[in-house]
């Protein structure tokens, strides 16, 4: 016992205080979300990060998470050493699903852009929507607690509220709504609507920004998987490239393809580039879309997973929502805009792990 003893004196004396014994842990509950407690030292990458730009991005972030770290915020800004700063105020948990596992999906979006023109004409002739005066939006959560992530949409017909168009049916309506603009392909609008916000340019030269309002209420359901089911593409070979290869070669199924997915965005003007749900301009591998149902916007989160066939570890902040993101370790990383960050969005599909890095004042307790 006297020689275990003095073998792990030696240890400490030796490799200094970053060596740690880990307890393992029992998963605990926090919100929606299973988590673990770790330390920093698990995090892979972690000594590798840019802090001061880690530090910055928070701050950032603070913007609209102040209920979230409280006078975390205001500390930031004095900060001399980022990396102590996020060793003494936060502790990483990690996140894992119902069936126990710790890793998920990682896939990636970026600024879409568009040519379009404020007015009809025969090449510029698929309109890109305000949110339709008609649409009817129910929020029960004052009612049903439980359901406070949900919204029922749809229009009121003889008092009764019904299902609002879908996609194939708003071609055959005019929609009670103003247009924003006619873009020049119904492909590109739909992968707009996929992207969630974009750049427009117009036929004068000038330009302006838009991004998502709101949708239909339908559930988005992915073109992907129905051509894959469908026989068209094989699944190895999904990607943006592959389906907007495959659209551009068979024009007489796109209506077909496009309409599987019946849900419809709207959108809105904005003031500047690619804005996400949280109402904050979106930064390159910083920002990442989440299932608000488990992580709460604003929250800050270390990630793990693979970029372009490198290991890729970093910090990031949930500031967005989208269709497809669905359940608790599953990530959409914003990749900025232009054909480069396009063309990494449109492969990237990669194992992902989570932690969500909470304030160590609320520290969850087993």
């Amino acid at each position: 016992m006297k020689q275990i003893t003095l073998f792990l004196l030696f240890i400490i004396l030796f490799t200094g205080c970053d060596f740690v014994f880990h307890q393992t842990q029992k998963p605990v509950k926090w919100g929606n979300l299973t988590i673990v407690k770790k330390s920093f030292l698990e995090l892979p990458g972690f000594e590798t990060l840019n802090y001061d730009v880690v530090l910055q991005n928070f701050i950032n972030n603070c913007q609209k998470s102040q209920k979230i770290y409280g006078n975390l915020c205001e500390k930031s800004l004095h900060v001399k050493d980022a990396k102590l700063f996020l060793l003494q105020n936060f502790t990483p948990y990690s996140i894992v699903d119902k069936d126990k596992k710790d890793e998920g999906l990682l896939t990636g979006y970026y600024e879409a852009q568009i040519h379009a023109s404020l007015h009809v004409s025969k090449r510029y002739k698929y309109p890109i929507y305000e949110t339709p005066k008609d649409l009817v939006v129910v929020d029960l959560s004052a009612i049903y607690p439980e359901l406070k992530h949900y919204r029922l949409r749809g229009k009121l017909q003889n008092n009764k509220l019904v299902p609002y168009y879908s996609r194939k049916e708003s071609k055959f309506h005019d929609l009670n709504a103003s247009v924003i603009c006619y873009c020049d392909s119904k492909i590109d609008r739909f992968f707009l609507e996929v992207q969630g916000s974009g750049k427009v340019i117009l036929d004068d030269n000038s330009s302006m920004y838009i991004g998502y309002d709101n949708q239909n209420g339908y559930k988005y359901k992915s073109i992907g998987k129905y051509l894959v089911q469908k026989g068209e593409i094989p699944l190895e070979k999904i990607s943006l490239q592959s389906i907007r290869k495959w659209l551009n070669e068979h024009p007489s199924r796109i209506d077909e393809v496009l309409n599987y997915n019946k849900s419809l965005v709207f959108f809105s003007k904005r003031d500047q580039s690619a804005t996400g749900a949280l109402g904050l301009q979106l930064r390159a591998k910083s920002s990442i879309a989440v299932d608000k149902k488990y992580i709460p916007l604003g929250n800050m989160l270390y990630l793990s997973s693979e970029l372009k066939n490198q290991r890729f570890n970093t910090i990031v902040f949930a500031q967005d929502t989208g269709g497809a993101i669905k359940g608790p370790i599953r990530a959409d990383l914003f990749l900025g805009s232009g054909n480069n960050a396009r063309s990494i969005a449109g492969k990237l599909k990669s194992p992902l792990k989570l932690w969500v890095l909470i304030p160590k004042r609320e520290e969850v307790q087993k």
